[in-house]
């Protein structure tokens, strides 16, 4: 896949080829605000100080309403799961263990993640995966790009997402949040799923962490905003799969001229996918995970008027060059009052997005 797709409910943005590459956010912003570029489209990685995959397309297809997929892209083909990483096991003892280091005070919160390894018969093509995606989960924001902006080790490879969760919003002065945080399984059974709703609006667990999230969006915002609405308490959202409490936010910027692209890097990465204070999570998550490489980054674009949508880089995977493999990640907030056992099925259910896209 040579682009970038990133389709909601009332909008879609469809770019393809490489005028040119950025790697930081200033350098892509100062393009934008001088007239150097039209639009720059592409992902922030999870952690900050990894380099950003960002273009500036040949050519751009804005159009209303999702992405309308072109009749003639492959078929997905079968896939299996080869590997889970870590084992569920070992995801629950993570789990136990950072538990403990949030009762010693080391945080206040801080995500754990795991994912699984899949492999093809045949090439995976992003866009029918995206395509996919566009029907199954119509009210989340299905995006695919291409990574190669970023760095050698991704050359060819492309992420392919259905994100629920808007990470930030601009359209001229208005700014507009909607983070999640607090999560609990659906159910095919109405009464127990609307329980489970109702359960998860009253859970102090949940609601801590969710506070955690928008206590940071707060503070990081008031400087660039004026007019800030932020509700009291979180209302209750859903996708196919989970139930999530959501915060709308808005407010005015209070400088015109500041653009989407460079409210997103202030923004991220927000505690609900990183954890509070964030330099503590960030050292804590790389020290057990790894390199979460985009998984939980934020995909968007950000035209010259500095206009742009932002999306948190969640329900995902990430595709090699070959089309053969890939691997899908999903994590959760992890608080003191937090169970490992319901943090395992809660990144259960958040891989279903992904997972059942593709018929696992």
């Amino acid at each position: 896949m040579d682009g970038f797709l990133l389709s909601r409910a009332d909008r879609s943005v469809h770019a393809i080829g490489t005028r040119r590459l950025f790697s930081d956010v200033a350098t892509a912003s100062t393009a934008l605000r001088r007239g150097k570029a039209d639009l720059i489209a592409g992902a922030l990685p999870f952690n900050p100080d990894r380099a950003v995959a960002l273009t500036e397309p040949e050519t751009v297809d804005i159009t209303d309403g999702p992405w309308d997929a072109p009749a003639d892209l492959p078929d997905l083909p079968a896939v299996r799961m080869t590997a889970q990483i870590p084992l569920p096991r070992i995801h629950v003892a993570r789990v136990r263990s950072l538990i403990e280091r949030l009762e010693l005070g080391e945080f206040d919160k801080v995500v754990a993640a795991r994912r699984v390894a899949l492999e093809a018969d045949e090439p995976i093509d992003p866009l029918s995966l995206a395509a996919r995606m566009i029907e199954r989960h119509p009210d989340a924001t299905t995006y695919a790009l291409d990574l190669s902006a970023s760095e050698d080790r991704y050359w060819g490879h492309t992420l392919v997402g259905a994100s629920p969760e808007l990470l930030v919003s601009v359209r001229g002065e208005r700014v507009t949040c909607r983070p999640l945080a607090g999560t609990a399984a659906r159910h095919t059974d109405p009464h127990a799923d609307r329980k489970a709703g109702e359960d998860l609006l009253k859970s102090t667990k949940n609601r801590t962490e969710h506070a955690f999230v928008i206590d940071w969006i707060r503070a990081r915002l008031t400087p660039l905003c004026s007019d800030l609405d932020i509700p009291a308490g979180p209302e209750l959202t859903s996708t196919p799969d989970v139930w999530h409490l959501a915060t709308p936010i808005t407010g005015t910027l209070r400088d015109p001229g500041t653009d989407a692209l460079t409210v997103a890097a202030v923004l991220h990465p927000t505690p609900a996918v990183a954890g509070t204070p964030t330099e503590a999570a960030l050292a804590t998550i790389r020290a057990t995970e790894g390199d979460r490489r985009f998984y939980g980054g934020a995909v968007g674009w950000c035209d010259s008027n500095g206009d742009g949508d932002w999306l948190v880089a969640i329900r995902c995977a990430e595709i090699s060059s070959d089309g053969l493999r890939a691997v899908a990640w999903a994590g959760g907030g992890i608080v003191a009052e937090s169970d490992p056992d319901d943090e395992l099925a809660e990144t259960t259910a958040k891989l279903r997005t992904l997972l059942g896209t593709i018929g696992l």
